[in-house]
């Protein structure tokens, strides 16, 4: 690799804001932000929305939509208009 052209690649900690899931991993991206990890380490902290503890795919408690629910709602309000 050119040297000097390149971001500095070091640990960083993604903690995910609604699961509670922390993970420690490497990675260019920069945060004022910092957090002690289990090893005693203080390390930059990234926060992010959803990860595998808050997806609805890997949680497992996917919404179900009632769609007929839905088509009744939108035909009462607007009727068969053709």
């Amino acid at each position: 690799m050119k040297s000097g052209i390149h971001p500095e690649y070091r640990p960083v900690v993604f903690r995910d804001k609604v699961g509670g899931l922390a993970f420690l991993t490497r990675s260019t991206i920069t945060s004022d932000s910092t957090v002690e990890w289990e090893d005693g380490n203080t390390y930059p902290v990234i926060d992010v929305e959803i990860s595998s503890a808050s997806h609805p795919f890997y949680t497992g408690q996917s919404r179900v939509l009632d769609t007929a629910g839905r088509v009744e709602q939108f035909r009462r309000r607007y009727g068969d208009r053709h």
